[in-house]
């Protein structure tokens, strides 16, 4: 399998992805191909050892994975000045682009070339994104392509298409949620007498510590909860404190928000 990549819009997830692909091995930089729109940055991109440039079809012929990172609506034109270039034998064109279907991609490609979407987060530049695919038209050795490349930058969930706007608002903008909550957890260290640094310390190793109990060990938050709560004491008054403002509630509403909001940002999802 080639790995040689073509990442089409060198913004804060494109640049996320080619740097994790390099860092976790998948490719060197010489074989990453970034683009942007306008030549601002590039020089920065090939001091890291990125090939770079402001041609996307440049980008394509030598790829074999072509990622789209460009905002919704600059989708149609992106891979329609694509059609050319695109071969349905040689390239897997993968969109992590929210709200735009694999069906539109595909008319704009005015092709059959695979499509696979991707919803990953900003934590794939560590290799510890969590990434949604979907496809409706790459085969089993197309898609295993495309996982490999997630895969290697943290871990992969194979979903239906009409679940990728949900997986936007869990996934995507959950690293905001979930910093959120660490900043707030910070705030209530500083306000019981830590330094801020201390405090954002051990608020952000505690969220580690606890999304590792579930997914190193496979259990249940609520039996983990069971076994900090005690009869009477601290951690229940806390717990109960936060429920009475609506901790949880705010948690899924603003992800059920998102995830409407996701569904209208390229008009059909």
């Amino acid at each position: 399998m080639s790995k040689k990549l073509a990442i089409l819009g060198a913004g804060n997830i494109g640049l996320a992805i080619a740097r994790g692909a390099v860092a976790r091995g998948f490719s060197p930089a010489a074989a990453v191909h970034l683009t942007k729109r306008h030549e601002e940055g590039l020089a920065a991109l090939t001091q890291e050892g990125f090939t770079a440039g402001v041609d996307n079809g440049e980008a394509v012929r030598e790829a074999r994975l072509v990622l789209l990172c460009v905002l919704p609506e600059q989708v149609e034109e992106v891979v329609a000045d694509l059609r050319g270039v695109l071969d349905a034998e040689r390239h897997v064109l993968v969109s992590v682009v929210t709200g735009v279907s694999i069906a539109e991609i595909r008319r704009a490609a005015g092709g059959e070339v695979p499509v696979v979407r991707a919803m990953p987060n900003t934590a794939i530049v560590l290799g510890e994104s969590m990434t949604c695919l979907s496809t409706d038209g790459a085969d089993e050795e197309e898609l295993r392509e495309v996982q490999a490349l997630f895969d290697a930058l943290g871990s992969t969930l194979i979903i239906d298409e009409d679940l990728m706007s949900p997986a936007t608002a869990v996934c995507a903008c959950g690293i905001a949620f979930f910093l959120r909550a660490i900043r707030a957890a910070s705030q209530g260290g500083i306000e019981v007498g830590f330094h801020a640094s201390e405090a954002l310390a051990m608020a952000a190793q505690t969220a580690r510590g606890a999304a590792s109990l579930l997914l190193e060990d496979g259990r249940h938050p609520e039996g983990e909860i069971d076994r900090v709560t005690t009869p009477m004491g601290c951690t229940i008054a806390g717990l109960n404190q936060m429920e009475h403002e609506g901790f949880s509630s705010a948690l899924i509403r603003g992800i059920v928000t998102s995830a409407k909001k996701a569904g209208t940002l390229g008009g059909t999802d």
